[in-house]
């Protein structure tokens, strides 16, 4: 999955989308992988979390299993994660489908190189286990309108042709304000074998008030096997 990580009232409607698709499933899965950007420079690479998290609706708890797997090569790094949003506002979501464990990732370093190295290391440690990954991003941030929508529709070409390092190079030749790139790459590289769907694009103009002059863009994919 693909989902965005701003306040609930601008990019809440966007992230339903995807999480309503993930309803249909027959059963949960025995862990969220969630990937997000680090947004405070907290992190100078990768950095996972085994600390459960606490919502308003109770603990989330993380799956030790995996977590105790990725520890071998990913820091576990607990309070480099304590300000960070981009996990936080997807549990509640998922504790309102029925909660399940998290494993939370952020990427202070989102090239293409620490994208697959994270990739590898997610896929030995979720080896024997049912797992939905989930990168969590923002598609621009406080650009006109018409320029959100025109970036968002180029990172949105690289993700339906299924080519991280495009997607990559297209966020980075443009200045396109992306701020989980990273997350995403890795995910598609994740499921490179999955069919790729774009469930909304839109932005924060479309949810709150506010002129065209600056807006957050927002997307919803998901990334379905077979």
């Amino acid at each position: 999955m693909m989902v965005p990580h701003a306040g609930y009232m601008a990019s809440g409607y966007c992230a339903a989308y995807a999480y309503s698709a993930l309803s249909g499933r027959d059963a949960l899965p025995d862990a969220f992988v969630i990937i997000g950007p680090d947004h405070h420079g907290t992190v100078r690479d990768v950095a996972m979390s085994s600390e459960d998290h606490l919502t308003p609706f109770g603990s989330c708890p993380v799956h030790t299993g995996i977590a105790d797997r990725l520890s071998q090569s990913i820091p576990d790094m607990p309070a480099a994660h304590r300000w960070e949003h981009s996990i936080e506002v997807q549990l509640p979501f998922l504790q309102l489908l029925g909660g399940c464990p998290i494993v939370p990732v952020i990427m202070g370093d989102q090239s293409p190189g620490c994208s697959m190295r994270l990739a590898d290391a997610l896929r030995e440690a979720c080896e024997g286990y049912d797992v939905v990954f989930i990168a969590s991003t923002d598609l621009s941030h406080y650009v006109p309108k018409d320029r959100a929508r025109r970036e968002g529709s180029m990172v949105l070409d690289r993700v339906l042709g299924m080519d991280p390092d495009g997607l990559y190079e297209t966020v980075r030749s443009n200045g396109i304000t992306m701020c989980g790139y990273g997350p995403v790459t890795t995910v598609m590289r994740l499921c490179e074998k999955c069919t790729p769907q774009i469930l909304s694009h839109m932005d924060s103009g479309d949810t709150v008030p506010g002129g065209p002059d600056g807006v957050v863009g927002y997307a919803s994919a998901l990334f379905r096997e077979g």
